[in-house]
């Protein structure tokens, strides 16, 4: 039944409710552009801890008012609030409502989140909520996100000079016309290295301001003539005022600073799929979904997400299979070969030596969610009540779903209803990474597989399972955590010396022969679990040696019981950098 088909109550009554959901949403959105605005007085004031109250915040925020929608539409529509025929009407008077807002995908998500709450939707109902695998958010956008240009006059110093002082701050400049310089040195060193002799003609930017934790970033190209380079300029605001502390003109850097595994950007968009259009101009190769969860629009990503993966299954024959790397004890993990997306079902029952219960799992992933990911932690989207064709799974992945997830995984007909997943970009797993590597780059792994146990710890995350198989390597290079089960808070754990055996009997014992409590770790012990040989062993120990002491972490605990913020920064792919504190 369509809307011009309804009597005229309830016509009244589809247009009232429409009118709720479109009301709750700019409610939402005020509110995060609320929280959003926040951020350039916490830079300013270097603000750390309010930064990490916004980002918690403003990722609660969007439940909150589906949530307060829902309680209003269950008051107002009674008995009707599954009225199939009355929701369609709603709809209709929805999608007129939204025509010309802006972002109006945004409005067609949390529409969709609404009915799917209201019906326990299974799969996709598209009669009561968007979704089409040929909708494209960054079609019907026509216009330009808002930047400022410069051109080159005849100066690149001045033309630099222009940009970073339209970009002042109500902290003072540390060092402007350093700044200034630190700048230039950086666009002509990469011009030298790429041997590019044409001139610059110009430099476009977002105007807004980036904000991401404890760094503020100018965002966007510069023009030659023939060319065109991606461009962040990091700002940090120390002790003694404002300075330029990186500038990133490689995509590949670029790439990071925007990764699925840092935390969510406080930049204040009028219309963000206008900022995902110049983003996707700038990373050809980054998924939409991942702009759009980057920029703190998580919802739209995990909807593009979504389209991104059934769009593929359209379009391809390739089967689920058997996601590659060691079979998980917690979760059962599929992929596709031709998509890189990894599927993470938990499952029904876990062995003896997984002291963890299903619920104590899914709250390590919303920690996660909201924690500061460094860079260092993928960024798992949740999703339920999925319907995917039978036919499109290997045998093997059927056999292991239906026997050992069945409480999650149903057979319906010629489909498989997975009631809750995570999916989460697909990496190699670092073991099979160091095995086949060229040895350089199996070197190279291992000091970032240390680097990522550092700057983990550094914001207060200790891995629980440091095994090779649960960290995986990016197409940077990167080496990132991916198996939540056994994570938890460096100040939650007592980190222990090795007692010294008072007898050769003790030292033969299989078990230990002194008690250990649940929270005791000894990092002294970690080497032996590894599987290095000798080689990568004394480079894992010549670069990071000292997260094997106790002591280390002792001190590191004490640092962030006092609630010193230690940094870790997104500036190169493969430098290995000490973490200092703000």
């Amino acid at each position: 039944m369509s809307a011009t088909e309804l009597t005229n109550p309830d016509t009244t009554l589809a247009q009232r409710c429409a009118r709720v959901i479109v009301d709750e949403f700019a409610y939402y959105n005020q509110e995060f552009r609320a929280i959003t605005r926040r951020a350039p007085e916490r830079f300013e004031n270097r603000d750390w801890s309010g930064v990490q109250q916004d980002v918690v915040e403003r990722l609660d925020l969007y439940t909150e008012c589906v949530n307060r929608a829902i309680d209003e539409l269950r008051e107002t529509l009674g008995e009707r609030q599954q009225d199939v025929a009355l929701w369609q009407a709603i709809k209709e008077w929805y999608e007129a409502f939204i025509e010309r807002l802006p972002d109006p995908e945004f409005l067609k998500t949390f529409f969709s989140s609404i009915t799917r709450r209201l019906f326990g939707t299974v799969g996709v109902n598209a009669g009561i909520e968007f979704f089409a695998l040929d909708l494209d958010p960054l079609r019907g956008i026509t216009s330009k996100v808002v930047t400022n240009t410069y051109s080159n006059r005849g100066s690149i110093e001045l033309l630099v000079e222009q940009l970073l002082s339209d970009f002042r701050f109500r902290t003072p400049w540390r060092d402007f016309e350093g700044s200034v310089e630190h700048v230039l040195t950086d666009i002509r060193m990469h011009l030298e290295r790429t041997g590019e002799r044409r001139p610059i003609t110009g430099i476009e930017v977002i105007r807004p301001v980036f904000y991401q934790m404890t760094r503020a970033y100018v965002v966007g190209k510069i023009h030659g003539e023939g060319y065109t380079l991606p461009l962040a300029i990091a700002f940090r605001n120390g002790q003694r005022g404002v300075l330029v502390d990186a500038v990133m003109l490689k995509e590949a850097d670029v790439s990071v600073l925007f990764s699925f595994t840092r935390s969510y950007f406080h930049v204040d968009l009028e219309r963000v799929g206008e900022a995902v259009l110049f983003l996707k101009s700038m990373l050809p190769r980054k998924p939409v979904s991942e702009l759009f969860i980057v920029l703190g629009r998580a919802k739209q990503g995990k909807t593009e997400r979504f389209r991104e993966i059934f769009r593929h299954l359209d379009e391809t024959d390739d089967r689920f299979v058997m996601a590659p790397g060691e079979k998980g004890l917690v979760m059962a993990c599929f992929t596709i070969s031709s998509f890189d997306v990894v599927f993470k079902v938990i499952r029904d029952r876990f062995p003896a030596v997984k002291n963890v219960l299903r619920e104590e799992v899914m709250a390590k992933y919303d920690l996660v969610f909201k924690h500061d990911r460094a860079g260092r932690l993928v960024d798992a989207q949740e999703f339920k009540r999925v319907r995917f064709p039978q036919a499109r799974f290997d045998q093997e992945v059927l056999d292991e779903l239906l026997g050992e997830c069945a409480n999650t995984v149903q057979v319906e007909g010629e489909n498989i209803i997975v009631g809750h997943v995570y999916i989460e970009r697909r990496m190699t797993p670092l073991n099979l990474f160091v095995r086949s590597a060229p040895r350089d780059q199996a070197e190279m792994a291992v000091i970032e597989y240390g680097q990522c146990i550092r700057d983990l710890a550094y914001t207060n995350i200790f891995a629980g399972d440091l095994l090779l198989k649960n960290f995986g390597v990016t197409r940077q290079g990167r080496v990132i955590f991916y198996d939540y089960d056994e994570l938890c808070r460096v100040t939650d754990c007592r980190f222990r010396d090795l007692p010294e055996a008072d007898s050769y009997e003790d030292e033969m014992r299989a078990e230990s022969w002194f008690y250990v409590a649940d929270n005791d770790i000894f990092p002294e012990t970690f080497i032996n679990f590894l599987g290095f040989d000798e080689h990568l062993k004394k480079v894992f120990l010549d670069k990071h040696s000292e997260i094997l002491e106790a002591e280390w972490w002792r001190q590191l605990q004490e640092r962030l019981a006092g609630g010193d913020v230690v940094e870790v920064l997104p500036y190169h792919p493969y430098r290995v950098r000490v973490a200092s504190s703000l």
